[in-house]
């Protein structure tokens, strides 16, 4: 796979993964812990189904033998499953996102103490600049008096983020029978997210037009995405995964006017124009830099001769 194809791809998981909020404006009756129980509940199902498919009744049995590797990431998936939602019920959406923007600098971090990658300058440069556009989008709403223990919760995002893109990172360069065994990760995780939040969800209130939509974003919305994101690892660094995943707050933005009309202050148009402008940058530098320099052929009489 090409750079460039990883790199639309990329943007394609993060369109996906920034619909929750827009299709969440639309539920009728779910509240609170009910809808990452029913979320994580249709992505166990479908990545069952994804997965059984592929691997056949050797799936459970491949499940039970995961390497530590494997179940690392699946507890990484299932905190970010499950600890946006609970974040959220502690402080203000504002303090949650803001923090949730340490994810690149926190990867860049351990791709660089644990996985022992050097990244370039313009890359450490388009992650502050990033960071700093997602806090100013929010810097208006932000909640001075927030709830610590809320921002603690919400800080365990990015953490477990940061950790996850480094494991797909090292998985993806190691042997073929390590990042084949990753997706498995991603079903365990669903399965703990499951787990976790049953008690928290019942009783149930969800109705079927409910039920429908948040069966929607367990297939588009986790499923898709994240099995995409799974293959991706193996093509981008775990940097360019978190720096790129920054443009599910923007798109979310965008899906929260264009479906719920919800209009976007002007901060959160110059703190988006700041992202947009930290990515293109990054890319277009790693273009110029990696692009070779050719150099004029001159022709000389000998040559002519000889051709």
């Amino acid at each position: 796979m090409s750079h460039r194809r990883a790199l639309l791809l990329m943007l394609l998981v993060t369109l996906l993964w920034s619909t929750a909020g827009v299709v969440t404006r639309h539920l009728q009756d779910a509240r609170g812990f009910e809808l990452t129980f029913w979320r994580s509940a249709f992505t166990l199902v479908f990545l069952s189904m994804v997965l059984g498919w592929q691997r056949g009744p050797a799936l459970f049995r491949q499940l039970l033998l995961a390497p530590h590797l494997v179940r690392f990431s699946g507890l990484c998936w299932a905190v970010m499953f499950t600890a946006f939602m609970l974040a959220l019920k502690l402080t203000t959406v504002a303090n949650v996102l803001v923090t949730m923007a340490l994810a690149p600098l926190l990867t860049a971090l351990f791709s660089r103490l644990f996985l022992h990658h050097k990244l370039p300058l313009r890359t450490w440069a388009a992650i502050l600049l990033g960071s700093a556009g997602l806090a100013w989008m929010f810097n208006q709403q932000l909640d001075t008096h927030a709830n610590l223990q809320g921002i603690a919760v919400a800080l365990c995002v990015p953490l477990a983020a940061a950790t996850n893109w480094c494991l797909l990172q090292h998985a993806g360069h190691a042997l073929e029978a390590k990042h084949s065994d990753m997706p498995l990760a991603l079903l365990l995780g669903a399965l703990l997210s499951t787990v976790a939040t049953l008690p928290l969800a019942l009783p149930s209130q969800a109705s079927v037009h409910d039920l429908s939509l948040l069966a929607g974003l367990g297939l588009f919305q986790l499923t898709l995405p994240c099995l995409l994101v799974v293959r991706l690892s193996r093509e981008l660094s775990g940097a360019e995964l978190s720096l790129l995943g920054l443009l599910e707050v923007i798109f979310g933005v965008l899906w929260a006017w264009l479906g719920a009309g919800e209009d976007p202050s002007s901060s959160t148009l110059v703190g988006g124009a700041m992202v947009l402008a930290a990515l293109i940058g990054n890319e277009l530098m790693a273009r110029k830099i990696s692009s070779p320099t050719v150099l004029p052929i001159v022709s000389t009489p000998n040559s002519r001769s000889q051709a």
